[in-house]
């Protein structure tokens, strides 16, 4: 754990912190600049108060360094992940779920039909924003066939994308959440169960309920995507064969990067038993991601996507907010912070009430998702550790708290793109996002009862 190089007083560290947030927030908000340019100048503004208060410079850099080194588990996992995509959609893994997702569909059931196959694409991308930009937009497109309320239709196309993006080995709020609290990421989805699949239940009932008004329509759109699958020649029994190794080695606890390198070594072999990609191709693949025919349309954008570079946007915010969680922690004022709180956080649900409550604020003030996990998760992990909690509770409050709230925000980075792409309101969609705020409050339910909560010599 990082020295503290200063005892600030509770209100210099107030004024920082709300400096920090305003500074963000007109960034990001105001202007729309990327999270880089946002961490990058607050960083800035921590160094010229480390300066004001004496401190040599290459002290405050070997600090950031060592926060870099407390989330480095993540950027390795980034790597690979990035390359794993590639070689679960050259083998055809991906494009076969998609496939089989879309026979799920019932016009009787239409919201029903959008919440389960969003869940099930977006486990299989690892991505909301893909998900609602691709699958969303298709059904968003349907709501008139069906005479559905548009806004139920975005609710449960970004409750099933969310989901996904807890719940899937290829996401990457779930990979930063994990490395955070220095946790195996497959540890981490599996300890999300409790409060995810209860939310994913209840939302599924709720969106069978609401599908009961819908009448029956056709499905041509749906049938065209499937069509256009096949003449990929992507779909087939055989590209289940990845997914199903994936899935032991997570079973037989096999560590997430051995995992996903025997994975990937599978999903080479299925390509190239059914398709001769030149050694360039497959090169340039798993560096720019997979890039499939332009003559399938709309499926060209679904596929088209994974590979080292696909990573680097994340990466960097990764790096640069672990940097700020590190100088954070040195220059005393998430120490400051928590000691003022420390009349309130008094036992084991207080600090998941205040690790949920934190996560909802980052994201409503600053409206970035992994600056939610990051911060959060460098602020209560020495606190949950106090208390003898394993850090798997903190990471899956970070998650139920972080990465599920940010769509709900109007001015939060997924809150933007998602209106923009299913050209539906935040506010309007707010009400229908079930899984989002079910989430949220069954980790405070869980929290204050103890239930499911794991102490650290728990296994």
């Amino acid at each position: 754990m990082n020295q503290v190089l200063l005892n600030l007083s509770t209100q210099e560290a107030v004024v920082i912190a709300v400096v920090i947030v305003a500074l963000m927030g007109i960034m990001m908000i105001g202007f729309g600049f990327t999270p880089h340019l946002a961490l990058i100048v607050v960083l800035c503004v921590l160094f010229a108060f480390g300066k004001f208060k004496g401190l040599d410079f290459n002290l405050l850099q070997k600090h950031m360094a060592n926060g870099v080194m407390g989330g480095i588990g993540a950027v390795y996992l980034f790597f690979f992940i990035g390359l794993l995509v590639v070689a679960l959609m050259s083998a055809g893994t991906i494009p076969t779920l998609m496939y089989y997702g879309f026979e799920i569909i019932s016009p009787n059931l239409f919201y029903l039909s959008a919440f389960v196959l969003t869940s099930i694409i977006g486990i299989a991308l690892g991505s909301s924003l893909t998900t609602c930009a691709t699958i969303g937009v298709a059904f968003i497109g349907m709501t008139s066939a069906f005479g559905a309320d548009p806004a139920i239709v975005a609710g449960a196309v970004v409750s099933g994308a969310f989901f996904g993006d807890k719940m899937s080995p290829l996401s990457d709020t779930g990979t930063i959440a994990s490395s955070v609290v220095g946790i195996d990421l497959f540890t981490h989805i599996k300890n999300m169960m409790y409060t995810t699949i209860p939310a994913w239940l209840l939302s599924a009932l709720i969106f069978y309920v609401l599908s009961s008004s819908l009448h029956q329509a056709n499905l041509a759109n749906i049938s065209q995507m499937q069509k256009l699958l096949l003449s990929s020649h992507l779909v087939h029994l055989s590209a289940f064969l990845p997914i199903v190794v994936l899935i032991g080695l997570i079973v037989l606890r096999v560590n997430a990067i051995y995992t996903i390198i025997l994975s990937i070594l599978v999903a080479i072999g299925i390509t190239y038993s059914h398709s001769s990609p030149s050694i360039q191709d497959m090169g340039n693949y798993f560096f720019a991601g997979f890039k499939a025919p332009q003559e399938l349309g709309v499926v060209a954008d679904l596929l088209s996507r994974g590979g080292l570079e696909s990573m680097f946007f994340s990466l960097a915010i990764v790096m640069l907010a672990l940097s700020l969680g590190g100088l954070l922690q040195a220059l005393g004022v998430l120490p400051a912070l928590l000691n003022a709180m420390k009349h309130l956080l008094t036992k084991p649900s207080r600090a998941i009430a205040a690790t949920a409550f934190t996560g909802l604020g980052i994201n409503i003030l600053i409206g970035e998702q992994y600056l939610s996990l990051l911060l959060s998760g460098h602020t209560f992990r020495d606190l949950f550790a106090k208390f003898g909690l394993h850090p798997k509770n903190l990471s899956r409050t970070l998650e139920d708290a972080g990465t599920v709230i940010n769509p709900l925000v109007p001015w939060s980075v997924c809150g933007v793109f998602i209106s923009q792409v299913l050209n539906v309101s935040v506010l309007s969609y707010l009400p229908y996002a079930f899984f989002c705020y079910l989430c949220f409050i069954l980790t405070l339910v869980f929290g204050m009862t103890g239930f499911t909560i794991s102490k650290i010599d728990n296994k």
